[in-house]
């Protein structure tokens, strides 16, 4: 597929300026990706005298066929020739006008900042196009392009076969115009008449064509004697959308005549007399309010998790602030709902792009979520069995880490002023449970501690001053700039600060261990002594990105074990307790050596965790990075105290795993 576009000039008014108005330096040769294929920008000749560009268009005839794929698409007159065997990577049509706006998007504006007043002038132009689909022949050709200025017509039929001249001239035909015309108009006609004549488009035709047409169409096609035919091929004969082009061309042609603006013209309506206000219902106030938060928070990505039926995708692709719309849902009947309401199989081709629907559940990590600035789980997390909400939480605020999430809910406070829902109910027959404002705050405000986020609460609907709002959003925003735990720069990258003052290693025995000086805040290693009745200690482990401190407390000889875990991006011990887990009899935990002291583990912002009895004398604790820590009793032996390193369990400490049967039940 090949255009050129060529102009003379003067030693005064050198012919090269044509690069300048281009914007493609005629010294290079460029490569430009289109959706179905790749398009060369090069200059065959570049002088004062004359100047010429090509374009030259590579189509990927597999691409066209998987994108033309469905209702409206790859509906080219020769594309039932064969499936991947036809005229399209050669005959000038609509992918050709495609590739025009993107690599020639400027000059068809008319802008050129660096020559304007050249930009506004007319050029010598000739324009060739050596395969152009004429359904219409060349007397077509003629009856478009002569009304427009061109001062030469030049379409010859090009035959089926030279070696056959009785077989006759094909539908194409070879073009070259020349004249007197700004660079912009003639782009402008190009754009728009290529596929007229080719009567054909490889992509569906939407609404949006109109607004298209009449920007290209600016200042010839309002006149034009075959405005009918070509406003109804370009449109591919879509009445409805014909009938609305006409029209506006039709006010476009009286606002000229008469020398006025278009809006003067059509002035028949008073907008100002429909003044009632219906109201808003809840889920459009719902979408609003996330739309104006995803604004606040300057996201152009954004997931909707659980989308259903795709209302909020539809929303968010109607500003275009928002670039790619994933929109995720574990139900392909929603998602299949969805794509119907969105029209994707007629959406136009740079609109089709920004949004994508996938199947998927909530509750476990994908790494294509990963990246993105937002999330949205409207109306989401009131749909999964509680047991299920940690997992939910892990997969989006633990693995994909958008910059910023939003979680709306029903406020059950709120569902006594709906007069139509009984008492106790839920408002939808899959809500497993609702939350109370309380009960929503403590939930945000927990995630938001654990894994490294700030959050905000909005009330979505009438605030009603007894229960509040009908919904309630939570805002999070992520606090840690590389998306990762605090831990890393204040637990795990200052194991050596954090805990400065700290007892240092000592050596291994049966007898006790002798305190060395204060060291550099590593783990001292020694060996767990035996003991029925101790408490043992386990350091912090690392989940995924995330610092995690566990600590299983053995107490007598029940095996009573309790286990509190608590996230930490600033460092912090949790606080959360897991439930009992009470085992038959016998020693808490079996020490992993026979003798020897054992050491504290003292976390980073000074709360302790308890050390193992060793064999003889008396317990001694060590500092931790910000505090003294307060030793528990011992046994015999002394057991030196030291702080938490990079999370890992010191050499000789005994972990959950490492316990005898009873104790991993905990």
């Amino acid at each position: 597929m090949f255009l050129t576009i060529g102009t003379t000039g003067t030693p005064e008014r050198p012919a090269t300026d044509l690069g300048y108005l281009l914007h493609k330096h005629p010294g290079k040769a460029q490569t430009f990706s289109t959706s179905h294929g790749t398009a060369h920008v090069f200059y065959p000749e570049a002088s004062a005298e004359r100047c010429t560009a090509a374009l030259l268009l590579e189509v990927d005839p597999v691409a066209l066929v998987r994108r033309g794929k469905g209702k409206g698409r790859g509906g080219a007159p020769d594309a039932a020739l064969a499936q991947y065997v036809n005229d399209r990577p050669y005959a000038a049509s609509s992918l050709l006008s495609v590739a025009m706006t993107t690599v020639f998007k400027s000059a068809l504006n008319g802008a050129c900042r660096v020559m304007p007043e050249r930009a506004r002038e007319t050029l010598p132009l000739r324009i060739e196009v050596p395969a152009l689909p004429a359904r219409g022949g060349t007397e077509l050709v003629h009856k478009i392009f002569g009304p427009l200025g061109w001062t030469r017509v030049d379409a010859v039929a090009v035959p089926l076969d030279e070696r056959f001249p009785e077989w006759g001239d094909s539908r194409y035909v070879r073009l070259v115009l020349e004249g007197e015309l700004r660079l912009a108009d003639a782009l402008r006609q190009l754009y728009v008449l290529l596929p007229v004549l080719d009567d054909a488009k490889h992509y569906w035709v939407a609404p949006d064509e109109v607004d298209k047409l009449l920007r290209a169409g600016e200042g010839w096609l309002a006149d034009h004697p075959e405005q009918k035919l070509i406003t109804s091929r370009y449109l591919s004969r879509r009445w409805g959308l014909t009938r609305q082009a006409t029209e506006r061309l039709e006010l476009v042609r009286l606002a000229e005549s008469d020398d006025l603006e278009v809006e003067s013209v059509d002035n028949a309506v008073d907008e100002t007399t429909d003044t009632e206000e219906r109201p808003v219902p809840l889920a459009g106030q719902r979408r609003a309010a996330v739309l104006e938060a995803l604004r606040a928070a300057g996201a152009s990505r954004v997931l909707d998790l659980g989308c259903g039926q795709g209302q909020l995708v539809q929303a968010l692709l109607e500003d275009v602030r928002f670039t790619e719309i994933v929109g995720v849902d574990v139900s392909m009947r929603a998602l299949t709902v969805a794509a119907r309401r969105l029209k994707l199989d007629r959406m136009g081709e740079r609109q089709a792009g920004r949004v994508t629907l996938r199947q998927g559940a909530l509750t476990y990590t994908d790494k294509q979520l990963k990246g993105y600035d937002a999330a949205v789980l409207s109306e989401v997390i009131e749909h999964l069995d509680l047991p299920r909400l940690p997992a939910l939480e892990y997969a989006v605020f633990g693995s994909a880490r958008p910059r910023t999430v939003l979680v709306t809910t029903p406020n059950v406070e709120y569902n006594v002023r709906w007069e139509t829902l009984p008492a106790g109910h839920a408002r939808h027959g899959d809500h497993r449970f609702e939350w109370t404002r309380a009960e929503f705050r403590a939930w945000a405000e927990r995630v938001a501690a654990r894994h490294g986020y700030a959050v905000e609460f909005v009330s979505v609907g009438p605030d009603d001053p007894e229960v509040g709002p009908p919904t309630q959003m939570a805002v999070f925003t992520m606090t840690a700039a590389d998306g990762k735990t605090a831990a890393r720069g204040k637990t795990a990258a200052g194991a050596k600060t954090a805990a400065a003052g700290s007892t240092a290693d000592g050596p291994t025995g049966n007898g006790p261990t002798g305190n060395g000086p204060p060291g550099n805040g590593s783990t001292g290693n020694g060996s767990t002594g035996n003991g029925s009745t101790g408490k043992e200690a386990v350091g912090d482990k690392a989940v995924g990105d995330k610092a995690v401190g566990y600590v299983a407390v053995g107490i007598g000889s029940t095996d009573d074990t309790t286990i509190r875990n608590g996230p930490a991006d600033d460092g912090s011990a949790g606080n959360e307790p897991a439930p009992h887990t009470p085992a038959d009899s016998g020693p808490a935990h079996k020490a992993a050596a026979d003798s020897g002291p054992a050491h504290n583990n003292a976390l980073a912002n000074g709360e302790q965790t308890r050390s193992a009895p060793a064999d003889g004398g008396p317990a001694r604790s060590a500092p931790a990075g910000d505090g003294q820590t307060p030793h528990a009793p011992a046994g015999d032996g002394p057991a030196p105290n030291g702080p938490v390193g990079d999370g890992r369990p010191a050499a000789g400490r005994t972990t959950a795993r490492e316990t005898t049967k009873e104790g991993r039940a905990a």
